[in-house]
């Protein structure tokens, strides 16, 4: 299990191409698995992840009070 802070650290670090998801895992104190469910971007490699973290947020639409 990895909390919300953990699965925000291991995204960070997996966006640098030195870090591998094994030293990553052991870093955290879970196994690979683990990392891999927690970050499901993981499953289309790290360029998903990179895209899914580069991918700004939509802004919302905005009411106007007329």
């Amino acid at each position: 299990m990895m909390t919300e802070e953990q699965v925000r650290h291991a995204r960070d670090l997996l966006a640098r191409p030195e870090n591998t998801v094994t030293s990553i895992a052991k870093l955290l104190g879970v196994s690979r698995n683990t990392i891999y469910n927690y970050v499901p971007e993981l499953q289309g490699g790290r360029l998903a992840l990179a895209e899914a973290k580069s991918t700004p947020e939509r802004p919302q639409p905005t009411r106007s009070e007329d």
